[in-house]
């Protein structure tokens, strides 16, 4: 699949998700690790994650906002998980 595909279909790797989202990449690979995002699959040559754009970036974006009201990621993930 190539890159054009994968943005026609709206998937994104981790970089442009936090391009999009305006975030380092590290903290999209962060929040996956946490369980906060969903890897939406993953495309060769070197297994990268893909996530669904829209979806994503608006998770990260009220992620971003919640942790202003001064909640942390465990909180977010506990009320997550309970949702």
């Amino acid at each position: 699949m190539s890159g054009r595909e994968r943005r026609e279909l709206g998937l994104l790797t981790a970089a442009e998700v936090a391009r999009a989202a305006g975030v380092l990449k590290s903290t999209v690979r962060y929040y996956t690790e946490m369980g906060l995002l969903k890897i939406a699959g993953t495309f060769s040559p070197k297994s990268y994650r893909l996530y669904e754009k829209d979806e994503t970036v608006e998770r990260i974006r009220r992620i971003r906002e919640i942790q202003g009201r001064n909640r942390t990621l465990s909180n977010i993930m506990e009320a997550s998980m309970g949702a």
